[in-house]
């Protein structure tokens, strides 16, 4: 709270104003007596600098917007690539390349050319050895040579991916961004690495799509100025356009704020810079000067009318007395839109007491209370209590989201029902909390068997499903073993516990989760009328309508 506030508040309540209605009263008085042309100038300044705070949040949220989705634009990118670099037909084929076998090459040829084909950002994929040597490569990347990053034996046999330097390839005419990723046999050990020429097609996409209109302008620059690409040209331009090292070091020395400079097209103009996160780019948004302020000299006049329309203003202790009174009514209004938009991280001073200090001191007790509760109920609201596994309902929209992506990808996906047999007999004879401690035993067991990228939850009572991202039903009954192993070893009372498991793979048992989910559960039953402990395959859609 300002210095003034409170020595007027202190004053206010000698004089025993503190309800709305007295101070209604007496800045009714106030401004009657002593009116002035103050009011207007300070409502006039107060709007320009209302204007030009807006105008610097426009532009930061647009740079901020930006340099958020070319981060996850390179973050999907690399996860695509890291995928296809776990895949077993590029580590088994670059082992036989190590060990001199004829099929190595050709195989690991034909599948980069089939990843290309289906992914229109990789301009070019290469799998090299850990010399840096091409052992083969997608047919695009022969027109020019690689250009791998100087550390990236040290990025990639440290896990990461390595990022090369933005640069024009000729023959493609493009700009490229060369990355890699490690590739790893089954034990562990670096055998080499998948590299891909990126072209920036995606980033082109995002600097279009959130360019200030009507005549502002985006752009992507490196630490020395150089133009990446731009919502006006793309990136089909060779990097010949850059901005003056002055007006670069000025965007970087005060990232985050706007700076007046002269633009591409020597042009005054306003704009403010954003880093993007993993590379040595920075985003530009940027619009005229003069479209910029065109609204502050609007202003200006209007006010100038209204001052001399009203030919006498309150004085500048009315205006006080009127931001006293209005001021905490604002922060109630301001800050209970927020709460209602799920903005908890609200906290009103108290400026005042009578009626709207107590309700802002009950406003902010109410704000703490959602607060501490918050956090506990979006934890609740997707876990199950008992196994610790995600819930129903966090299982159907991460069910349709992987699908989605399937569907995108022309990629499968494989969804197992797990039931535990005989469990009502083992909870009858044993009890609740021996029955409850089995189902956390199993899930765990669950959990314990399967990829940070899969999903496993509990569907309900003693049934649980798994989603696998990216597995063939050959490779969900590999999980599935693995779970019944783990369930071996497991001692419960009275003995072992087994599970029957239905297993339905994306698209051939289902094309929406809930066909999906439902071929596994008519598989779950199937095991379980083959005698229980087994797993069983659905049957293709096409299947069951000859049926």
């Amino acid at each position: 709270m300002g210095s003034w506030e409170a020595i007027i508040s202190k004053y206010l309540r000698a004089l025993r104003l503190e309800r709305i209605s007295s101070k209604l009263v007496a800045f009714a008085v106030v401004a009657t007596l002593i009116p002035s042309l103050s009011t207007a100038w300070v409502s006039y300044i107060g709007n320009k600098r209302s204007l030009t705070e807006k105008i610097t949040g426009q532009l930061q949220n647009v740079s901020s917007d930006t340099e958020r989705e070319i981060d996850l634009w390179l973050k999907e990118r690399l996860y695509d690539l890291r995928v296809f670099a776990s895949s077993y037909e590029v580590s088994e084929n670059l082992a036989r390349v190590s060990r001199a076998e004829p099929r190595g090459p050709r195989r690991l040829t034909d599948y980069l050319n089939s990843v290309r084909d289906r992914f229109a950002d990789y301009e070019a994929l290469v799998v090299v050895d850990r010399e840096g040597h091409p052992v083969a490569s997608s047919s695009a990347a022969h027109a020019t040579p690689l250009k791998l990053p100087h550390s990236w034996l040290n990025d990639v046999t440290a896990g990461n991916a390595a990022l090369g330097e933005v640069y024009w390839d000729q023959s493609a005419g493009k700009v490229i961004e060369v990355v890699a990723v490690p590739i790893r046999h089954t034990g562990g050990g670096l055998l080499g690495a998948l590299a891909a020429k990126l072209n920036l097609s995606g980033v082109d996409h995002v600097l279009k799509r959130f360019a200030p209109v009507p005549s502002g302008a985006l752009y992507v620059i490196t630490d020395d100025g150089r133009v990446i690409t731009s919502s006006a040209f793309g990136s089909a331009k060779p990097m010949r356009t850059e901005l003056p090292a002055a007006t670069t070091q000025a965007l970087l020395r005060d990232e985050a704020k706007t700076v007046e400079y002269r633009g591409l097209d020597q042009s005054s103009v306003v704009g403010t810079l954003r880093r993007v996160a993993r590379l040595d780019w920075s985003v530009v948004a940027e619009v005229p000067v003069g479209e910029a302020y065109r609204q502050v000299i609007r202003l200006r006049n209007e006010t100038a009318l209204i001052v001399t329309a009203l030919l006498a203003g309150v004085g500048l202790l009315a205006y006080f007395l009127g931001l006293l009174i209005v001021r905490p009514l604002n922060r109630l209004t301001q800050g209970a839109a927020l709460v209602a938009s799920g903005n908890l991280d609200v906290d009103l001073p108290v400026t005042s007491g009578g009626e709207v200090g107590y309700l802002t001191e009950v406003f902010n007790n109410m704000v703490n209370r959602l607060r501490e509760s918050h956090a506990d109920l979006e934890r609740l609201s997707v876990t199950d209590p008992l196994t610790k596994l995600h819930n129903r309902r966090y299982l159907m929209e991460a069910l349709a989201a992987e699908l989605g992506r399937c569907r995108r990808h022309k990629q499968s996906a494989t969804v197992l029902m797990v039931d535990v047999d005989n469990f009502k007999k083992f909870n009858d004879a044993f009890g609740h909390l021996a029955g409850d401690d089995a189902l956390a035993r199993v899930a765990a067991a669950l959990q314990s068997s399967i990829r940070e990228v899969d999903c496993a939850a509990r569907y309900g009572g003693e049934e649980f499903i798994v989603v696998l991202s990216e597995t063939g039903i050959d490779g969900a009954e590999a999980v599935t073993d693995r779970v019944r192993s783990r369930l071996k070893k497991e001692v419960f009372q009275g003995g072992q516990i087994t599970v029957s498991i239905g297993v339905a793979e994306f698209p051939t048992h289902g094309g929406t989760p809930e066909a999906l989910i439902r071929s596994a559960d008519a598989a779950m039953y199937e095991a379980k009328e083959q005698g229980r402990n087994r797993v069983a395959r659905a049957v293709a859609e096409t299947s069951k309508r000859r049926a």
